[in-house]
């Protein structure tokens, strides 16, 4: 599907009414606390930025509010590393299938042969992902990534949220106890402290409802910036990663994301989604509080609401 009239003028008159009456399913939600420092955020909070391939925009709520990319930021290492070695070495070390078990489950690395992480979106999968990043060390790999970030966002000054780095390297047992269980596998060869410290920063970089449009409105183009014609992306590379995020992407509710919005999207636990229309429009969310899935409660509502709306699904 592809569609060459986003309507913005359409939906900036009914978008801040919809985004309130979708900020109250935030009530039902709750701000993700096993990272300390991400339960700080405000459990109301709901932002949306909109942004079109002409560089036309439709914003409303609590667009500007920073936050964290966490795992939306899996779906542009994973792009990177493809970058970096090509399918066939990437996907040597992680499989291509959604899992049905929670983001941060190492269960099916015991139980299922080779035991390799099923997909690049879970956790298992994305330290295994940061392990093939290029670089010399840990600071070297951290600094490319932001780099491709930044470029991603049109030049946005994206950077580390130092504090939530900390917060999650300091709590993040679980995550370590993947990464042993991950070198135990032969999946993982270099030291599990430096692949978490890559892994830790990408999910710490901080961006906004913009960065987040900007961000996906590359992947809307096939893999080239439509605001400045640049090829940033093989298109071959931007196709996997639509399709891990159309499969896995919502975590355990992706079938459900599928049905109901029918568009690719990432979100995070500190409340973000990134979505787009192919084509046509790139899309921003946060909503801090979340579903019993890892889901922005309101994030969610808002976007199910819009697709239908404007019959934006792919199927």
């Amino acid at each position: 599907m592809i569609i060459e009239d986003a309507r913005l003028d359409e939906i900036r008159e009914f978008l801040p009414e919809w985004l309130e009456r979708s900020r109250q399913e935030a009530a039902a939600g709750e701000v993700a606390s096993y990272i300390p420092e991400l339960s700080k955020a405000p459990r109301e909070a709901l932002g949306i930025h909109l942004l079109d391939k002409h560089g036309d925009s439709a914003s409303a709520g609590d667009c500007g509010m920073a936050f964290t990319l966490q795992s939306i930021s899996k779906v542009f290492t994973l792009i990177l590393a493809l970058m970096d070695n090509g399918e066939d070495a990437v996907f040597e070390r992680v499989g291509m299938e959604p899992t049905g078990d929670n983001f941060n489950s190492m269960l099916k690395l015991e139980l299922v042969r080779p035991g390799i992480p099923f997909n690049p979106l879970i956790n298992a999968g994305a330290i295994t992902v940061s392990s093939l990043i290029r670089g010399s060390t840990p600071e070297e790999k951290s600094a490319r990534i932001l780099e491709f970030f930044r470029k991603l966002s049109g030049g946005s000054p994206l950077e580390v949220n130092e504090a939530v780095y900390r917060s999650e390297f300091e709590t993040g047992n679980l995550n370590r106890s993947i990464g042993y269980f991950l070198v135990e596998n032969g999946v993982l060869n270099d030291s599990v402290e430096d692949v978490l410290s890559v892994y830790f920063r990408h999910c710490s970089i901080e961006a906004t409802c913009r960065d987040l449009a900007r961000m996906a409105l590359v992947l809307a183009g096939d893999g080239t910036d439509p605001l400045s014609s640049e090829k940033l992306i093989p298109r071959r590379y931007v196709q996997i990663a639509k399709t891990f995020m159309i499969t896995c992407g919502m975590y355990n509710a992706s079938g459900e994301f599928a049905i109901k919005a029918g568009l690719p999207a990432k979100s995070g636990v500190s409340g973000g989604i990134l979505t787009f229309v192919p084509g046509a429009l790139g899309i921003g969310v946060v909503g801090p509080a979340l579903n019993a899935k890892g889901n922005s409660s309101a994030g969610v509502h808002l976007l199910e609401r819009l697709s239908q709306r404007m019959d934006w699904s792919l199927f």
